[in-house]
């Protein structure tokens, strides 16, 4: 594996900082919190402009057809700045989701408009007291005609409001992977929004199906491409993690440089120095685990043991470092005016999402044992 990035990779690196550096400062962070949208605008509009909302789309679609390492490096940055953005339930999971298992119509009509910015897909997965693996999606979609009819309640659905389809998993069968994803207007008769309230301050929805119908026809998929597309997926969450992690450190050092106790800097003191370095280590090695899974994706290499772990220890280490930086800052991290308690939100909110500790760690133990 070689860990130097190429020119490019480093100017593609650049590019998506001075995006976020001007159109996600962290005051425009602070006002998307439990915002009903979620997401601002011209931040969307200059991924489009970029070509980032087709990062993963193959150029015949409009995409820029780039590859795990960009996606990796991208996430990297959308996690250091923690950028409110659809960007990774609509442009990378919804459109690999497509692209594995979308009919060519299918393909034709959305993977243009995700590459252009023009139409947010969002997936509605979580149902409330289930897990994260296939006998977690226990709504069925029940066949009436040509048409499937949903009836149920999915959880913690991401910029279901901003949507203009909902990725919605249901079970089509008594089998244990007998789950579809259908394409489903959040707007259609029978379904009601109700945002909820996260520890991360995003923007998360409770989605309620009453009697929906949906054409059969609309179905993308099944459970076999939702875990190809989340074993990828998790390693660019574990990318956000990692630049989150390294922004957390970075102002941590920063403040313990600058803050005195007893007439010298709070770096200065033993403890606090081996804390920093200790999260220092860790962070390098989440980056080097990250990257060494997005590799193994983009090589066509094996990622069942990679792509689980590096998720399960950058956020981990995530969690871990947030959770000391706020010792270190003391009682002034826990005051919203100070940005650290941004990132200790959303540390534990990432890490509780989409696969979660457990979760994760049966991947990794599966992967083990069965090799």
């Amino acid at each position: 594996m070689n860990l130097d990035f190429t020119e490019e990779q480093e100017m593609l690196r650049g590019t998506v900082q001075g995006v976020l550096g001007e159109h996600a400062p962290l005051d425009v962070v602070r006002a998307m919190e439990d915002d009903p949208k979620g997401y601002p605008d011209e931040l969307w509009k200059q991924f489009a402009e970029l070509g980032l909302t087709g990062i993963v789309i193959p150029e015949e679609y409009g995409g820029s057809d780039m590859g795990m390492i960009e996606a990796a490096i991208t996430y990297e940055e959308l996690g250091r700045a923690l950028a409110p953005t659809p960007h990774f339930h609509s442009a990378f999971l919804s459109a690999k989701i497509l692209l594995a298992s979308g009919s060519d119509d299918q393909k034709s009509e959305w993977l243009p408009k995700i590459a252009a910015g023009d139409a947010v897909l969002t997936p509605a997965w979580i149902e409330q007291g289930n897990g994260f693996g296939p006998k977690g999606v226990q709504m069925r979609a029940e066949v009436k005609g040509d048409n499937v009819v949903l009836n149920g309640t999915k959880m913690h659905v991401h910029f279901a409001s901003a949507a203009e389809r909902l990725v919605v998993l249901a079970r089509t069968g008594d089998a244990d992977d007998a789950v579809s994803l259908f394409l489903v207007d959040p707007n259609a008769k029978g379904i009601k929004l109700t945002q909820l309230m996260s520890l991360a301050s995003d923007t998360q929805y409770r989605v309620d199906f009453d009697g929906v119908e949906v054409p059969a026809s609309d179905k993308i998929g099944d459970w076999a491409s939702w875990e190809a597309a989340m074993m990828d997926g998790v390693i660019l969450l574990a990318a956000i993690a990692v630049g989150g992690s390294q922004q957390a450190l970075d102002i941590t050092c920063e403040f313990a440089k600058e803050r005195e106790q007893f007439d010298k800097p709070l770096a200065a003191f033993q403890a606090i120095s081996h804390y920093l370095a200790d999260a220092s280590t860790n962070v390098a090695g989440a980056r080097t685990l990250m990257y060494e899974a997005a590799w193994a994706s983009a090589t066509d290499r094996p990622t069942d043991r990679l792509a689980p772990m590096s998720k399960l220890f950058a956020c981990q280490t995530y969690r871990d470092l947030t959770a000391m930086a706020e010792q270190v800052w003391g009682g002034v991290g826990f005051t919203v005016e100070y940005d650290i308690q941004l990132y200790f939100r959303r540390a534990k909110q990432l890490q509780i999402s989409w696969w979660d500790t457990a979760y994760l760690e049966e991947k990794v133990a599966s992967a083990v044992l069965d090799d």
